[in-house]
């Protein structure tokens, strides 16, 4: 018998090391779930230059995140005066391009802190993808690993007033893409190898977000993709069909920017106007098939973020606003457990990596607190530029992109 069983004991082992290692992959924005969580443990509190594994000029600019998987880093440029768009793989072993792919496109009005590079590519074991926009087209493209073109989508026009930043997520097959907007407005699902669209759900017109859904795993019932936006508040989708679980649609009055997250059993998301961030509303979800309402469990509308995606470690819930407000509750009950002011305007989401929360300011300074009931800021460290890009975490290691820069810092030496 136990001759028979070693097979199988060795093949568990096999795959929980796989899985182990999937786990640690960075493959879309803030993460594998959109938290924005990673437990390394070798990400240094504080730095200086000397420490960087290494720090590269980008042949564009832009304020998209990298994404990872195995030892390639993916990420989105543009050129300022052409938009141009570029699509590069990165070593993440000495930051040296692998393969790059351009894009013509033409310059178009946005908002001033806007960039034609804002929205983050999302990969997976099948490629890489990447949304950009202009009046007459929203574009999705898939690539290989290697560069190879897989397919490319025209999914019509784009009408915003301050230009796009919602980015793909992957799931199960399907790339996932909100479209979102002040023209025809849908929810589209395509397949990850071929480009075909497998479900769209039409929605009302309205400003348009730039947030990113998130895929909320409960603990009883199936995954459920969560998207945000003006007209339709929080809508929960069935991955597969494109059905509606249930949508909570009377709780935005303006623009949704920041990502929606969740945590013990809540949806958590905000929306703001202007520069600052009005409203947080934490929901629990409903049930199609029992017939279960979603249910407002608590809102919170002081210092809450406009930009910045929300953080969720353990059983607390941090709020990093763009002035640099920085407020710790509980996230069950929105309770404040503090609330104070680091220095400096935040555009980039917060991460937490090893109970240290990183958020790096606008003008290019990443400031660490203390992921904890009690306020402790434990670090500021300058990078020498503009910055409203998000970090990514992915094997030990932290990626930072700054305007034309990005840095590998961290990792075992």
């Amino acid at each position: 018998m136990g001759l028979r069983l070693l097979p199988i004991a060795a093949l568990l082992v096999f795959l929980a090391s796989v899985s182990q290692i999937d786990a640690e992959e960075w493959p879309r924005f803030r993460g594998r779930s959109g938290g924005g969580i990673s437990n390394a443990a070798t990400v240094p509190v504080k730095w200086t230059e000397k420490d960087y594994n290494w720090k590269v000029k980008l042949p564009g600019v832009g304020h998209s995140s990298p994404v990872l998987w195995n030892n390639r880093i993916f990420l989105s440029c543009a050129e300022a005066k052409t938009a141009k768009r570029m699509i590069l793989c990165m070593s993440a072993t000495d930051g040296g391009i692998v393969w790059q792919q351009d894009y013509p496109s033409r310059v178009y009005r946005h908002h001033r802190d806007n960039n034609f590079a804002s929205s983050s590519p999302a990969v997976d074991e099948e490629g890489v993808y990447v949304t950009w926009t202009t009046p007459d087209e929203v574009t999705l493209v898939a690539l290989s690993h290697n560069g190879h073109k897989k397919w490319r989508r025209n999914l019509g026009p784009f009408k915003s007033m301050h230009g796009s930043g919602t980015s793909p997520i992957v799931f199960d097959g399907l790339v996932v893409l909100a479209n979102d907007q002040l023209g025809k407005a849908f929810l589209a699902a395509v397949d990850n190898k071929t480009g075909r669209t497998r479900w769209q759900v039409e929605r009302r017109s309205g400003l348009t977000p730039a947030s990113t859904p998130c895929i909320y795993h409960p603990e009883a019932g199936a995954p459920e993709l969560i998207f945000t936006s003006t007209a339709h508040g929080i809508t929960s989708i069935e991955p597969t069909s494109g059905r509606t679980n249930w949508e909570v649609d009377d709780v935005f009055l303006d623009r949704c920017v920041g990502s929606p997250v969740f945590g013990h059993g809540l949806i958590i998301a905000t929306y703001g106007f202007g520069s600052r961030g009005t409203r947080l509303v934490a929901v629990r979800p409903g049930s199609k098939g029992k017939d279960i309402e979603p249910k407002l469990v608590y809102d919170i509308k002081k210092s809450v973020p406009l930009v910045p995606t929300l953080i969720v470690k353990d059983d607390l819930l941090f709020l990093w606003a763009d002035d640099g407000t920085v407020t710790c509750v509980q996230v069950e009950t929105g309770e404040l457990v503090w609330r104070r002011r680091v220095d400096g305007s935040f555009y980039g989401s917060p991460v937490c990596v090893n109970d240290r929360i990183y958020c790096i300011s606008k003008k290019g300074d990443v400031v660490v607190l203390a992921a904890s009931d009690e306020f402790q800021l434990l670090a500021r460290v300058p990078l020498g530029e503009l910055s409203y890009a998000t970090p990514a975490v992915c094997k030990g290691v932290m990626y930072i992109r700054t305007y034309s820069h990005l840095i590998s810092i961290g990792g075992k030496k």
